[in-house]
């Protein structure tokens, strides 16, 4: 499956650089174009009015017999001499009388035909002379100059397609395989060192309920067989990465996960006498379809990052229910950030102009990854010095797979339990849902 989106990638990639090489070429080809056109189209018509002025003077034109004639008239419009039988519509009586009338020379284009005639009438000593020039021949050239540009830039314009398709090809066939290789690079250390994590946790396992046996201090292999299977997860999470950063619609099969029991025990997890924490779950389960251990880390890394930029403030986790999807909402009074960098807070390694000690690295962009890959989104919205939220939002697991509940709630609002965790001790309060707000910004 990923060798198949892998190739879709590169021959996505081809027909992109081949089109973008392909306008550029026929774009330069156009102004190419355009130029030589104006420059003929300008040195035609300066030779067109070379031979005019030479016909209004001379009487004749040099140019070919059959596109040139000259017509004499007397000061008052009579007509003297005029050549052989001239086209419809010429010579033009009206240009006459006003040279007659106002002494100032007239010219004139006149398409007819399918040609194009330009028209001088002068005023000559005693006589007023009428040239005209048929341009025929070059208007073909002009069309001759066209249509052969047209043709290169279409056959520069495939050339150039084909040609960038196969540079792009071989620019881009590397980098895809590279990247192919570091997923399975990861997947495959993921893979060898799940076996020896798990050889430990056991041996730690074995000694922790030997040392329960002698009635030994067995704290310190308590934390052995939590920092064993937290490794294990670890390794399970930078598996799971790599199988959907290779094909992200490729999520192992995803069992019934109680979102609100996860936040309770990474809440209570964590806990720390100089922070303020407020937990607020509702009493029934809240269950969405995954993986428990990338669920988990999800809202671990939450409270982590939360825990991180909070120093003498507050923090605030709440899950509830919004129509078909479930919410996990973290929220401190913190550091914060810049609103700017909203969009891109979960890029890897990024770090925002002014973000100070503030860096965000892999983790927010491994957990973007597994909510992706379970269905779900992720925002944050923060202000400098105000503090962040981040907000998951998961779809709820079928109805087919929730655990059974309860009878049916009685009529009117219905209060969540509030445990309330704050330096370090917990106390339990009950308090109605409705009309409460759970995190309030100034």
């Amino acid at each position: 499956m990923s060798q198949t989106l892998e190739l879709r990638a590169v021959r996505r990639a081809r027909w992109r650089i081949g089109l973008l090489v392909g306008l550029s070429i026929g774009v330069l080809l156009t102004m190419a174009g355009a130029i030589s056109y104006q420059m003929l189209r300008h040195s035609q018509e300066q030779q067109i009015s070379r031979e005019l002025d030479y016909g209004v003077q001379n009487g004749v034109i040099a140019g070919p017999p059959a596109c040139s004639w000259v017509f004499f008239y007397a000061t008052d419009g009579t007509m003297t001499r005029g050549d052989r039988a001239a086209p419809t519509g010429l010579p033009l009586r009206g240009d006459v009388e006003r040279v007659v009338a106002t002494g100032v020379t007239q010219n004139q284009q006149v398409d007819r035909d399918g040609t194009r005639y330009w028209v001088r009438t002068q005023s000559r000593g005693e006589v007023i002379v009428q040239a005209v020039f048929d341009g025929r021949f070059q208007l073909a050239d002009r069309r001759h100059l066209l249509t052969a540009f047209l043709l290169a830039a279409a056959a520069g314009l495939l050339a150039a397609v084909l040609a960038a398709m196969m540079v792009g090809h071989r620019a881009v066939a590397p980098l895809v395989e590279a990247l192919g290789r570091q997923r399975r690079f990861v997947a495959d250390a993921s893979h060898e060192l799940r076996t020896p994590i798990a050889q430990v946790h056991t041996r730690a396992q074995l000694l922790a309920r030997r040392a329960a046996q002698t009635g030994a201090d067995r704290r310190d292999l308590d934390r052995l067989v939590s920092t064993t299977r937290r490794l294990g997860e670890i390794v399970d999470e930078l598996l799971l990465s790599a199988r959907l950063a290779a094909d992200p619609g490729n999520l192992p099969p995803g069992q019934p996960v109680d979102l609100a029991r996860l936040a309770a025990e990474e809440t209570e997890r964590v806990l720390n006498p100089s922070t303020s924490i407020t937990l607020d779950v509702p009493p029934d389960p809240v269950l969405v379809s995954g993986v428990e251990s990338a669920l988990r880390r999800v809202v671990s890394e939450l409270l982590a990052n939360a825990l991180t930029h909070t120093h003498d403030g507050s923090i605030a986790v709440a899950v509830r229910t919004v129509a078909d999807n479930a919410e996990l909402v973290v929220a401190d009074t913190g550091d914060g950030f810049d609103p700017a960098d909203a969009a891109r807070i979960f890029d890897r390694f990024h770090r925002g102009a002014g973000a100070g000690d503030r860096r965000f690295g892999l983790g927010l962009a491994l957990l973007r990854e597994v909510v992706s890959g379970h269905g779900g989104t992720i925002v944050a919205d923060g202000y400098p010095g105000v503090g962040a939220t981040f907000t998951v939002c998961l779809p709820l697991a079928p109805r087919a797979t929730r655990l059974p509940s309860g009878p049916p709630p009685a009529a009117g609002p219905r209060p969540l339990p509030v445990l309330r965790l704050a330096t370090g001790r917990r106390s339990a309060s009950r308090r109605p849902a409705a009309g409460r707000r759970l995190f309030s910004r100034r």
